[in-house]
C-alpha cells in the first residue's frame, strides 16, 4: 500500500519533498483494490515546517512527539498495511498558520487543488471508491472540493469536529458531487468552545447560522455526537468499541480517542453494511445541548419529607 504525500496550492497540489510529477505517481499507484483515503488536517500546520509539518505528525506512519503526541492517521486507518486491499492514502497538506482567517482563505484554494487531484484519480481509476476524513478547518477544504467535481467522485466524508458553518456544507451537499456522497459529522461537546470562537472570529453566511457542532439536517448526512453515551452503546451495538471522553473541553478527542480509528477504517471500508440507515437508528433524539459537558445541569436536591406525628 502507498501513501502519497501531497501539498496543496491554491488550484494544484504536488509532491512533499520530492521532485516527481503528481501525475506519474498517481499513475503507477492508482491501479488496484481498496479504498482511496484522502486525509485533510486542521488549523495550526504548515507543510515543510520543522516544527509543525504534518508529514511529520498525524500523517505520516510514524509520527514524531511534536508539537504533541497524536496517532498516525494512515496507520489508524490500516493503510500501512500490505495487504492488495489495504488502500491508497493520500495524505494532504495545506497551509493553515498564521490568522484564521486567512488559514480560512487559503482553504478554498486548497479545496480547488484537491479537485484537481481527484479529477486526474478518478481518468487514473475511475473504479475506486474515495472517501475524505477531515479535522477542524481541514472540512472547509473538502466542502470547497466538492463545487468543482462530479458525480460520484467522492463517496463518504468524515468530518471530525469540523470547523464549517452548516449552510456552507449543506451548500456543498448539493452540488453534483456532494449529492451522490455521504457525510458523517462527528462531534462532540468538548469542542463546544472551539465552535463557539469560530463563530465569534468567523462572519456566518446567513443570519443564525450555526457551526456543525450543533449538528447538520441534510438526508445524506448522520450527526454521531461521540461524548454521548447513548451514541457511544448504540455504535459498540454495530462493532465500534470507542472509548468515552476523558476530559470537559479537547479539540482532538475526535481522532485522539482510542478505538476512533478503527470506526473510521470501518466506515470506509465497509459503507454497504454501516449504512446511514444503520448509524442513524438507536441514535438519541437531539444532541445535548452546547456547553453540557462544562456546566452540565444541576441535580435538585430532593425534597425533604417530613412524617406527622400526632398530638
Amino acid at each position: 500500500m502507498a501513501i502519497i504525500r501531497l501539498n496543496a496550492g491554491d488550484e494544484e497540489c504536488g509532491l512533499h519533498g520530492s521532485p516527481q510529477s503528481l501525475a506519474s505517481v498517481l499513475g503507477r499507484e492508482a491501479d488496484g483494490e481498496g479504498p482511496v483515503v484522502v486525509m485533510i488536517h486542521g488549523f495550526g500546520y504548515e507543510p515543510g515546517s520543522l516544527r509543525h509539518c504534518p508529514h511529520r505528525h498525524i500523517l505520516s506512519l510514524d509520527p514524531e512527539p511534536l508539537p504533541r503526541i497524536a496517532p498516525s492517521w494512515p496507520r489508524g486507518l490500516g493503510l500501512g498495511e500490505t495487504a492488495p486491499d489495504a488502500g491508497l492514502g493520500l495524505a494532504l497538506g495545506w497551509s493553515a498558520r498564521g490568522s484564521i482567517w486567512g488559514a480560512r482563505r487559503r482553504a478554498a484554494g486548497a479545496g480547488r487543488a484537491l479537485a484537481s487531484t481527484l479529477r486526474l484519480l478518478r481518468k487514473r481509476a475511475p473504479h475506486r471508491r474515495v472517501h475524505i476524513m477531515a479535522h477542524s478547518m481541514g472540512i472547509e477544504v473538502a466542502a470547497e472540493a466538492l463545487h468543482h467535481l462530479p458525480q460520484g467522485a467522492v463517496d463518504r466524508i468524515i468530518s471530525m469536529t469540523g470547523a464549517c458553518y452548516q449552510s456552507r456544507m449543506l451548500d456543498a451537499l448539493q452540488t453534483e458531487a456532494g449529492r451522490s456522497a455521504s457525510f458523517i459529522n462527528v462531534t462532540s461537546r468538548e469542542n463546544d468552545i472551539y465552535d463557539c470562537l469560530y463563530e465569534r472570529l468567523i462572519a456566518p453566511p446567513r443570519h443564525d447560522d450555526r457551526t456543525l457542532g450543533q449538528g447538520l439536517n441534510a438526508e445524506n448526512a448522520v450527526t454521531l455526537q461521540l461524548d454521548c453515551a447513548d451514541t457511544l452503546t448504540h455504535l459498540s451495538r454495530l462493532g465500534a468499541r470507542i472509548a468515552p471522553p476523558a476530559r470537559r473541553i479537547c479539540h482532538w478527542s475526535s481522532y485522539m480517542r482510542p478505538g476512533i480509528l478503527d470506526f473510521y477504517a470501518d466506515l470506509m471500508r465497509r459503507p454497504a453494511i454501516l449504512t446511514l440507515d444503520r448509524l442513524r437508528a438507536g441514535l438519541p433524539a437531539r444532541p445535548a445541548r452546547r456547553w453540557s459537558r462544562i456546566c452540565p445541569r444541576p441535580r435538585l436536591p430532593q425534597p425533604v419529607m417530613f412524617k406527622q406525628t400526632s398530638t
